[in-house]
């Protein structure tokens, strides 16, 4: 049994098909006209802007989005676990420091 299947699109349907990619989209029955059709879903790619770099620390950055600030800290693990905790508290308070200095200047 042959069916026909109505594309919308069909010549972008067919260009992306050339490029070798895949099509995702959805196969119904037209209620109009009772014929099976298949849509493809126009999809499009995130748009996301990228963090701004606040400032660079010798363990690690400070860096803010559109909704967060975030911190990162990475530590050797070859170091004692005084040392690290207190690289880790100098790291806080520069990161501090960072921001404050960030806010004073952004007004």
């Amino acid at each position: 049994m042959k069916k026909f299947i109505f594309v919308q699109n069909a010549l972008q349907l067919l260009a992306r098909l050339a490029e070798g990619k895949r099509v995702e989209g959805v196969l119904y029955v037209d209620q109009c006209n009772g014929r099976l059709t298949f849509k493809p879903y126009n999809r499009q790619p995130r748009q996301r802007l990228r963090d701004v770099m606040i400032e660079k620390l010798p363990w690690g950055w400070v860096k803010g989005s559109l909704r967060r600030n975030k911190r990162f800290t990475s530590v050797p693990n070859d170091l004692s676990l005084a040392e690290q905790l207190d690289i880790m508290d100098r790291e806080n308070e520069m990161a501090k420091q960072a921001l404050i200095e960030q806010t004073i200047f952004r007004n």
